[in-house]
Order: C-alpha cells, then sequence, then structure tokens
C-alpha cells in the first residue's frame, strides 16, 4: 500500500492539512491570549504533529524522511518542539528481499551478477531510502561496495513530489510561510538535489571530482569507484573498513587524538566551501568513517551541493565579519546573500549576534546557569521570528549541511572553538583568494589587517555597550513583545480565513452537486467574506 502514488499522495496532502487547520483552530480559539499555560498548549500540540510526522515519514519513506531532515534545520520558520522531535531523524528503511535486489541488479549488467560480483552479501551493510548498499568482491579478490537503487524509487518520489506541490500551494495561499520561504525556488532546489541521487553515475562523477579536489590533503581518503559496473542504478566502489567517525569507542582504542580529529574533519569541510565551492551536503556520521590510523575517509556523494564565487565572497564576509567583531559586516554580508528583507531592525540583530559571540567565546554557553542559557536562546530564535529573516532556497541544504556537521564535531570535542580553527584559514584565503579568479586588493588586505585588531580598538565601546545593556534590553524586549502581538493577531486571523475559504467551497461544491440552493448561497456568503479577509491580511 505504501507504493502506491494515490496512497502516498492522500497520506502526505491529508496529514498537511490537518496540521494546518489544528494550528488555524488552535489559534483563533485563543486569540489575543498567549499566555504561559497557553503557550505550554500550543508545544503539546505541535510535538504531537511532529511525532505524526515522524511516524508517517518512518512508513513512508522516500522524500518524506529527507524532507523532515530539511524541516529541522528551519529554526526561522518551525517551533522548537517541532524541531526537536525530527532531530536525527535518518532513514531506518526496511530491506528489500534480496531477490528483488538481484533482479535490478542483473537486469543492469543484462548478464547474471556473478559475472562481475561474488560472495554478495546476504543482507546490506546499509539501507536508505534510496538505495543499498552490499559487500561483495570482484572476480580479482578486490572487495567492493556496490550500491544498488531502491526498485521503483524513481516512481515513488515522483509520486511525494506531485504531493509536495499540492502541499505547497495550500501553504502559500493558506499559511504566513509563503513571505519567509520562495517555496517555488525551494521545490525546484528539491528536485534538483534530490533528484540527483537518482543518477548513481552523478554521485560517481561527483565522488571523484572531490578526490581529485583533495588528494593533496594528508589523512582523507576518498573511494575509488569502478565505471566498468556502475550505471544509473548501480554503482561499484571500493570497500574502505572503517568505523563511524562517532564511535568514541573505537577512535579511544586507537589512541587517535579526538581534537586533532575534530580540526582536521572541520578543516577538510571549510575547504570544500573556500576551495572550489562545492560541498558535500549530507555530512552525517554515517557518511564519514575512521580508519584505525586516524584517516578520514568521506563516501557518498548522492546530495552534493554548490556556492558561487560570488556567493563564497559574502560568505567570507559572514564569517569574516564574526570572527573580528563586525557586526554591520555581518549584515552586509547576510543582505548580499538575501537572508535580509529590507525592512529587518540591523540594530537589534546586530546586538543578537554579538551576545551570541559573546557567549560562546566566553563559554557561557556550558556555564551558566541553564535557564539563564534557555532565555537567551529563546530571545535569539524570538527575533528570528519577529524580524523579516529569511532563508533562500539555494541554501537550505548548506545550512542542513552546516548543522548536521556541527553536531558531529560536537559528539567528537564538546569544547571544539570552532571559530579559533576557522579565523587562520579564513584569513588566509581572504588575502590569497585561492577559490576565485584574482587575489585580494592591497586595500582589501589592508582592511583585513585593521579588522584583525578589531578586538583592541572596540574596547572601550565593549563598556559602553554593557553600562547600556540594560536600557537596550528593555526596548528589545518593548519592540519585540508589539511586533510579536500584532504578527500573531495577524496570523491568526489570515489562518482562520483560509480554513473558511476551503471548507465553505467545499460546502458549495456540494451544494451545486446535490442542487441544494440554501446550502449553496450560505456557503458562497462565507467563501466571499473569508476570501475578501484572507486578502486584506494578506496585503498588510
Amino acid at each position: 500500500m505504501n507504493r502506491l502514488a494515490i496512497y502516498r499522495i492522500y497520506r502526505i496532502v491529508w496529514m498537511s492539512v490537518k496540521f494546518f487547520t489544528q494550528v488555524s483552530l488552535f489559534q483563533r480559539r485563543y486569540k489575543g491570549r498567549f499566555t504561559p499555560v497557553v503557550n505550554e498548549k500550543w508545544e503539546r500540540l505541535v510535538t504531537k504533529q511532529a511525532k505524526e510526522y515522524k511516524r508517517t515519514a518512518l512508513k513512508l519513506g522516500g522524500l518524506m524522511i529527507k524532507m523532515g531532515q530539511f524541516l529541522s534545520t528551519r529554526a526561522d520558520i518551525m517551533p522548537p518542539s517541532f524541531i526537536e522531535e525530527l532531530e536525527g531523524l535518518t532513514d531506518r528503511v526496511p530491506a528489500v528481499p534480496r531477490m528483488k535486489v538481484i533482479a535490478l541488479l542483473e537486469e543492469e549488467w543484462n548478464t547474471s551478477h556473478i559475472d562481475y560480483v561474488t560472495n554478495l552479501s546476504d543482507k546490506p551493510v546499509a539501507s536508505a531510502s534510496i538505495g543499498e548498499v552490499y559487500k561483495g568482491m570482484l572476480k580479482d579478490g578486490t572487495p567492493v561496495a556496490v550500491k544498488i537503487q531502491r526498485p521503483d524509487i524513481d516512481r515513488i518520489l515522483r509520486s511525494d513530489f506531485r504531493a509536495m506541490k499540492i502541499v505547497i500551494w495550500l501553504a502559500k495561499r493558506f499559511t504566513a510561510f509563503g513571505k519567509q520561504i520562495d517555496f517555488n525556488l525551494l521545490y525546484n532546489e528539491m528536485v534538483d538535489t534530490i533528484g540527483a541521487e537518482l543518477n548513481f553515475l552523478q554521485e560517481l562523477r561527483n565522488g571523484r571530482s572531490f578526490s581529485e579536489r583533495f588528494e593533496a590533503m594528508s589523512g582523507v581518503r576518498f573511494p575509488v569507484y569502478y565505471d566498468e559496473f556502475s550505471t544509473r542504478r548501480v554503482l561499484v566502489m571500493e570497500w574502505i573498513e572503517g568505523a563511524r567517525i562517532t564511535d568514541l569507542a573505537f577512535i579511544d582504542a586507537n589512541g587517535i587524538d579526538r581534537r586533532d580529529l575534530t580540526e582536521r574533519l572541520f578543516q577538510l569541510f571549510l575547504e570544500q566551501v573556500l576551495n572550489g565551492g562545492q560541498f558535500h551536503a549530507d555530512p552525517h556520521s554515517g557518511n564519514i568513517l575512521i580508519k584505525p590510523d586516524g584517516t578520514i575517509v568521506l563516501i557518498d556523494f548522492g546530495m552534493v551541493g554548490s556556492i558561487t564565487t560570488v556567493e563564497a565572497r559574502s560568505v567570507l564576509k559572514v564569517v569574516e565579519g564574526i570572527i573580528f567583531k563586525q557586526y554591520e559586516q555581518v549584515l552586509d554580508g547576510l543582505e548580499e546573500l538575501r537572508f535580509l528583507l529590507p525592512q529587518v531592525d540591523r540594530r537589534i540583530l546586530a546586538d543578537a549576534i554579538s551576545r551570541v559571540v559573546a557567549a560562546y567565546e566566553s563559554k557561557e554557553l556550558t556555564q551558566m546557569d541553564s535557564f539563564v542559557v534557555d532565555r537567551l536562546l529563546v530571545d535569539i530564535k524570538g527575533i528570528v521570528r519577529t524580524q523579516p529573516v529569511q532563508l533562500p532556497a539555494e541554501f537550505a541544504f548548506f545550512g542542513r549541511a552546516i548543522s548536521t556537521l556541527i553536531g558531529v564535531l560536537h559528539v567528537l570535542d564538546p569544547k571544539v572553538d570552532l571559530l579559533a580553527i576557522a579565523r587562520p584559514r579564513v584569513l588566509e584565503w581572504a588575502t590569497t583568494q585561492k577559490g576565485g579568479e584574482k587575489s585580494f586588493s592591497k586595500e582589501e588586505v589592508l582592511r583585513l589587517a585593521i579588522n584583525a585588531v578589531g578586538p583592541l580598538r572596540s574596547l572601550p565601546q565593549k563598556v559602553l555597550t554593557f553600562l547600556e545593556e540594560p536600557t537596550r534590553m528593555r526596548e528589545y524586549m518593548q519592540v519585540r513583545d508589539t511586533r510579536e502581538q500584532v504578527e500573531r493577531l495577524r496570523l491568526q486571523t489570515r489562518m482562520f480565513a483560509g480554513t473558511v475559504v476551503v471548507l465553505s467551497l467545499a460546502s458549495t461544491l456540494f451544494g451545486v452537486w446535490n442542487e441544494h440552493i440554501p446550502l449553496i448561497a450560505t456557503s458562497g456568503f462565507f467563501f466571499l467574506i473569508a476570501v475578501f479577509v484572507f486578502k486584506e491580511k494578506s496585503l498588510k
């Protein structure tokens, strides 16, 4: 049943409509009175929705799991309890029967599988929503990993994307998300990125490209791929023995320095952005192996993103501004990357960024009282939601990759200082511009040098900032509360009007079908009123 297109579309769309309706009714019921008790009820509702989504995703597989992984990184639009429930959502789908796997393998090779591979494992060593990996051996005795696409997965994903189109249409017209996300661009990005996973030859080319780019980097390995056995649905590569990068018992047993390993892994991914602009878009612990000698092995290049040269320079501006505490420069870079909308309050955002960086560098996030830390994080997330901040669709998978990688790094070394690791490499890259078309000018190098002493120059300002903090915080709280209340009221009215539009339209159509004139007149009246209210609130 889970493989039928109409059933999958029904499950996905019905779940989405139910979520939209629950949110609309809840906000209508508690309009204008979001007390702590009501907020607790809201958290319970959102958590319940997230659990239902997770159950559905694990049951259906396909696009639902990857969409859930994406949503778990969207702190700018999703409630914290929803994100917490979806964090760690990974592919846990049952294995395909071996007979079907062998049939697909022989269909692709047009011959018996034993003509190419022997000792194929009875069960997959890894199983995901797109494909499964088996261990085998070539005729010459070389151990290999054979990645085989799940039968009919392309058809399943096509039906899921159809369902997602319907959900996006509903979200754009009946929720406030349409103003925070460019859904059309996001959809195209998902099709390009996830669709590329269906072509294993593209994964082969991606993996080989990474191997060539980083062949001079010591302590890093990539699999060798076998073109003669690989097709669009079958990928044969070198079998590399190793443990997951987060297997701390393995790391300690082999005397591997965790801090050194953390720095090398972070440097590897930093180079992916600075050197060439292409990055691994799914760096979870299962795709990063560690050998007994400490060598890092990067595998699975099905999801690969890219950053243009212009975007890389803007990213540099943001990172450089954070490292050297030039927060206006951070905001300039975010504007260039289209993260900020024109009506953003730059002062409030700059203050939020500075407080997070200060807490991070002083280790307050690990040493302060848990209540203070929670209050800081809640305030920051509140600013993100109340300010016109958006995540451009083309950066959705970049943000997810960063979030996933940071999670892995903190497992290896909870006290890792990413800013300290990045600072010298970013400055070196900025002055040589290896990834660009030319070196920085003398003026730009001078600017970087001036920024390097920024912390010393800003000491008097820090004193003033400390003295002004109570006033600034009070101003911020007043602005935040006012904007939250206005936006909440607008959203509640809009969501309720959207729900009435859908229900009254359905009633009108039912009345037309049954020639029930009073029902047509009543439903049509409510439909027109709801459309008017919905459009009015959308324009504000």
